[in-house]
């Protein structure tokens, strides 16, 4: 599971010295409060012991979603830096932000994301940028962590347009 892989790569990073021990544990953290907003809501079911401990463990696609989540914090935050002027921040937020790609799966290539794209219009019928919801809505569960939500929509808007 992908969180016994974060953990023991946290591990390894706390015993070698390495610089990626803070972005780990702060993975970490968002995971564990993410299960701890699960567990409580799986509470409410009136599920309790064991019982209530496997269903608040998170997937390793909610885990993902996770990861994705911290990565485009960190692109946001680095660009930011970088228009703020402040480059020593901003080289901070990229080695973090590739010590976080390490556990998002194979990224698609512009071509499979253009094919996926062109497969979404084609079935929805779109035809227009009036479309664009109707596309996106049918692309983004079938690349869920393989692509960017940003490269998506540009691919969608340029074939659209």
């Amino acid at each position: 599971m992908l969180k016994q892989t974060i953990q023991t790569d946290l591990n390894q990073a706390v015993k070698g010295g390495d610089k990626s021990v803070d972005t780990l544990r702060m993975l970490l953290a968002a995971i564990l409060t993410r299960e701890k907003d699960k567990r409580y809501q799986v509470s409410k079911e009136d599920v309790s012991g064991q019982e209530l401990e496997e269903k608040s463990q998170l997937s390793d696609q909610e885990i993902i979603d996770i990861v994705s989540s911290e990565i485009k914090k960190r692109k946001e935050a680095a660009e930011a830096f970088e228009k703020g002027d402040r480059p020593e921040m901003a080289q901070k937020e990229k080695e973090e932000l590739l010590v976080l790609e390490k556990y998002m799966p194979e990224q698609l290539s512009s071509q499979e994301l253009e094919e996926i794209v062109q497969g979404a219009i084609q079935k929805t019928g779109a035809q227009s940028m009036q479309d664009i919801g109707k596309v996106m809505a049918e692309v983004m569960p079938q690349v869920k962590g393989k692509a960017d939500g940003k490269e998506i929509n540009e691919m969608v808007k340029k074939l659209l347009g």
